[in-house]
């Protein structure tokens, strides 16, 4: 919770005329959980920012960006669903991983206005699974989904030696290409399109955005899980979403979306300068 500073009074978290700003940009944004984890490292250093969080629509985004270049206290964002492909071309620069992965989830703003890109997720994502236990080297894994966030993790696992690597998604032209993309930079990587692999896999993940609406499919085939499978969701609101609850009934072990968010968030205030 952000204080407010009472008169003669700066307690830790309290907001001042020196507070450096910071932002979260999503559609929609209620479920975010960024500024409550930001806030938690802010306090933990005593740093005198705040990030908020900015429910932008995608017909917005650019002029929400013309506005924040010229608020000179603003530090950066953070972007994800769905402004993360977008931001890619409306940064000034951006960062060869994020253009590697088509996508960009941090961005800094710098004295000039001018607005630099990064993309954490699939750092954030193995960091994640490592922390709770699983490596993900020399593993077989199958992920849902081609966009800002699947790519960053595509990417992230294919980096961190996974085997053999998956990817399906609705849309076959994108599953294509991020196939493509991660076959020419790990060439030594069994890397296929579709969900022929989906029993065999090590790891199972959604890294769609399917399952942040009660009435949302599944973004796969839950019936082919097995027990021993670890299913891993990107999404952090609701913590449990259908995916994992039908992954659990198969016997599989659970890891939420959260510790992704826990294991970028110093990665992200290091590129907004906050660190």
């Amino acid at each position: 919770m952000i204080e407010v500073e009472k008169p003669g009074g700066s307690g830790a978290g309290a907001i001042t005329g020196r507070t450096r700003l910071y932002g979260i940009v999503a559609d929609p944004i209620a479920h975010v959980k960024t500024p409550q984890v930001m806030h938690a490292l802010f306090v933990e250093h005593a740093i005198d920012g705040v990030l908020v969080p900015f429910h932008v629509t995608p017909s917005g985004l650019a002029r929400a960006l013309d506005g924040l270049r010229a608020v000179e206290n603003f530090g950066g964002f953070i972007a994800t669903v769905p402004h993360k492909p977008a931001m890619l071309d409306l940064c000034d620069r951006v960062s060869d991983h994020a253009r590697l992965c088509g996508a960009v989830n941090c961005v800094r703003r710098e004295a000039d206005g001018a607005m630099v890109g990064d993309m954490l997720d699939g750092i954030g994502f193995v960091e994640g699974l490592r922390a709770s236990g699983f490596d993900p080297k020399h593993k077989r894994a199958f992920l849902a989904g081609a966009g800002g966030a699947a790519s960053a993790i595509a990417f992230a696992l294919a980096e961190a030696g996974v085997n053999a690597l998956t990817i399906a998604n609705r849309t076959q032209a994108k599953a294509d290409d991020l196939t493509c993309r991660v076959s020419a930079a790990y060439p030594g990587i069994a890397v296929q399109g579709g969900d022929a692999a989906l029993h065999d896999a090590d790891l199972v993940v959604n890294g769609t955005a399917l399952g942040m609406q009660r009435d949302d499919p599944l973004p796969l085939d839950t019936e082919r899980l097995r027990p021993g499978q670890t299913a891993a969701e990107v999404i952090m609101d609701p913590v449990e979403t259908a995916f994992l609850q039908a992954a659990r009934a198969k016997g599989c072990r659970i890891h939420p979306g959260l510790p992704m968010l826990q294991s970028q968030i110093r990665l992200m205030a290091h590129h907004m300068g906050a660190l």
